[in-house]
């Protein structure tokens, strides 16, 4: 890599973490091709992605960004996984390190916050920001539900009224 490129994948990384909301760092020693491209997969079918780094390039990217505190993490073979939903990165690096003990989870950061492993494992444990839209929904579209049944029920019940008072005429 010459140093055009280098500034290229430098300004690059610093404008994806300049639209992401989570880093979730990772060593991924260990994991075959196969394995990284089923990660790579799961990650993109959740809204994040994952990418290998070089430590040196990535600390230089990481400086002006709301990352800076996590530099330290990189050293060793370390990849990233970045999402802008603040749960999406975390729940499927979390879950594939459950199945997988060659992925690491190093840290991470959530804006200017710090996450130890402890706290990317807690992040993952939340609903995703899809999951919570629909719980909301739900609990909007309830009431409504709720208040057309009961409008409805009177209209139905003197329905059932009349028709048993028809059938009772006619028998």
């Amino acid at each position: 890599m010459d140093r055009t490129q280098k500034t290229e994948w430098v300004g690059s990384l610093q404008g994806t973490l300049g639209e992401v909301g989570l880093v979730v760092v990772t060593h991924y020693s260990g994991l075959t091709v196969a394995e990284m491209t089923d990660l790579r997969g799961k990650m993109r079918a959740a809204g994040a992605t994952f990418k290998v780094t070089k430590n040196r390039l990535t600390k230089l990217a990481l400086v002006g960004t709301e990352f800076e505190s996590i530099a330290d993490l990189f050293v060793g073979p370390t990849a990233i996984a970045v999402s802008r939903d603040p749960v999406a990165a975390a729940k499927v690096v979390a879950d594939y390190a459950k199945t997988n003990d060659k992925l690491k989870i190093l840290g991470g950061s959530l804006g200017k916050n710090r996450l130890d492993v402890d706290g990317v494992k807690a992040l993952a444990t939340l609903p995703s920001l899809d999951e919570l839209r629909a719980k909301l929904l739900g609990m909007i579209s309830t009431p409504a539900t709720r208040i057309a049944g009961v409008l409805q029920a009177p209209a139905g019940q003197l329905a059932r009224v009349l028709k048993a008072k028809a059938d009772k005429d006619a028998a």
